[in-house]
């Protein structure tokens, strides 16, 4: 058996398109969905994140304004930013670019934008509403993960969804939007005893630890569906994710590449949340 390579760069480019066309018509009717995206100090893989938020709000056409600090940026001009952008109605998704310096209380600035404006889908109130089902902002990377899985017509309901890592980003919302769909989901992390035995469970095991080739194909039953979501350097330079893509893609059904397999996902939900946020506030029903 040798895998079907789900690949992240071609859904996020069908996702798009699709989303291109949405925001065409919403301009006709006067609409301009916008995101406001916050950039704080000099951290170069933080400027290559938001590079991409705008390459990829241009490409869909949503207004994007990008806003630039040093980082000796108070917390209170921070919060006092996303005070006016809360009100601001030509911005529909606020969007603060993590990590922040140590002076900023992260959590308070996470909790400081509106629920409505949530587009990352961090805010306690969004993570609520997303717990018990209700309409909610879901955080972009575990969004794009139920997506891809959706979009191969992968069954879903009665599975087994094996999730190792717990983060509050990736792990704890993904099994949390797959039990939403009628999975059956454990949670593995650091502490798990008997990983092994855990993970030859899963009909579908989604990988988010932070560990180059840190699962091989003996961790892996026949014919699962493997989501790596970790994407690490390697000294050569090279990335690589935290499943040992060769082995595992003779043992799975489906397997995500890395680079090429979540990734791209994670913005173009970014920008699918920015344009839902634009419809529900002009009372646009899809």
């Amino acid at each position: 058996m040798t895998a079907k390579i789900i690949s992240g760069k071609e859904i996020a480019t069908q996702l798009r398109q699709e989303m291109k066309e949405e925001v065409a018509k919403l301009k006709e009717k006067g609409i301009v969905p916008g995101l406001a995206v916050i950039l704080i100090g000099d951290d170069p893989a933080s400027h290559s994140y938001v590079k991409g938020k705008k390459k990829g709000c241009e490409e869909v056409g949503i207004y994007n304004r990008l806003i630039e600090h040093p980082a000796t940026i108070t917390e209170e001009q921070l919060l006092n930013e996303i005070d006016q952008l809360n009100e601001d109605e030509s911005i529909h998704g606020i969007l603060v670019q993590l990590p922040l310096p140590k002076h900023i209380d992260e959590k308070k600035v996470i909790e400081r934008i509106s629920p409505e404006k949530d587009v990352d889908g961090f805010h306690p109130i969004n993570i609520g509403r997303m717990m018990t089902g209700q309409e909610a902002f879901i955080p972009c990377t575990p969004y794009g993960i139920l997506k891809m899985v959706q979009l191969q017509n992968i069954e879903i309901e009665g599975k087994h969804v094996v999730v190792i890592g717990r983060s509050n980003i990736v792990g704890k919302p993904v099994g949390q939007l797959f039990l939403n769909e009628n999975a059956t989901v454990t949670y593995c992390h650091s502490k798990t005893k008997n990983l092994k035995e855990m993970t030859k469970q899963a009909d579908i095991l989604i990988v988010a630890v932070g560990k180059a080739n840190f699962i091989g194909k003996d961790y892996i039953k026949e014919g699962a569906v493997v989501i790596d979501v970790g994407v690490n350097r390697l000294e050569t330079g090279k990335l690589c994710g935290d499943v040992i893509f060769e082995e595992a893609k003779e043992v799975a059904a489906y397997i995500t590449p890395v680079p090429g397999g979540v990734g791209p996902l994670t913005i173009t939900m970014l920008l699918y949340n920015t344009i839902e946020s634009a419809k529900r506030f002009y009372g646009v029903r899809s």
